[in-house]
């Protein structure tokens, strides 16, 4: 959920290779980053008030615990034994709230090393399974397709990204069926779903809008 410019990446994270997760860590963090941890908590579950550490690194923008929390209540007893895809993480916190909510599987992709080493970290000190990946979000999604019921999909807003991976996830054979996509944009931000995904619930909290959309597709 980081939201900065795809123009920056190819700086700060290494090509996504299929089927290698990269674990090399930043070799220089941007002069403008602060690397002092912020914290966020996990809202339920097993992990339920477990603190995330989290560089204030520019732009990050997590989802807020308002927002995170209505959603979760959205989505339960989805959750469970669901397999989840955080596809531009940032902090980690939806994905790894949904881990603790009982997710059978978790994957996070995260293009900034100096984020994906801090999911690392919390993923290990929460004894969490959640699987971190470094790759842009985009080259990921044209490596080997797995099916996921459940994704988040929060670029970062700069990017205005939407649109594209909403259809790379629908065309790519990402999704299963059914599936549920949150996706979480400006609040006057307008955005037009695949063909076969249904608006289930929506909602503001300050400047930000969710979207929870059910995909399936239709029987012909």
């Amino acid at each position: 959920m980081p939201d900065r410019s795809t123009t920056l990446a190819a700086k700060h994270c290494e090509p996504y290779q299929a089927g290698i997760v990269v674990t090399k860590k930043a070799s220089a963090t941007p002069a403008t980053a602060d690397r002092r941890p912020g914290r966020l908590r996990i809202i339920g579950g097993r992990l339920k008030g477990s603190r995330l550490e989290v560089p204030l690194w520019p732009g990050l923008r997590p989802t807020p615990d308002r927002l995170r929390e209505t959603l979760f209540n959205w989505l339960q007893p989805d959750v469970v034994g669901a397999r989840c895809l955080d596809l531009f993480a940032g902090s980690g916190a939806l994905g790894l709230e949904a881990e603790s909510r009982g997710a059978a599987s978790v994957v996070l992709v995260e293009r900034e090393p100096a984020l994906a080493a801090s999911l690392r970290a919390n993923g290990v000190r929460l004894q969490a399974t959640a699987e971190v990946v470094c790759a842009e979000a985009g080259a990921w999604l044209r490596t080997t397709p797995r099916p996921f019921d459940l994704v988040f999909l929060d670029p970062p807003f700069a990017d205005q990204l939407w649109q594209s991976i909403s259809l790379q996830l629908e065309q790519g054979g990402w999704l299963a069926d059914p599936a549920w996509v949150y996706v979480e944009t400006p609040d006057q931000q307008d955005f037009d779903p695949p063909s076969g995904w249904q608006l289930q619930r929506a909602t503001r909290v300050g400047a930000v809008q969710g979207r929870l959309y059910r995909r399936s597709v239709p029987v012909q």
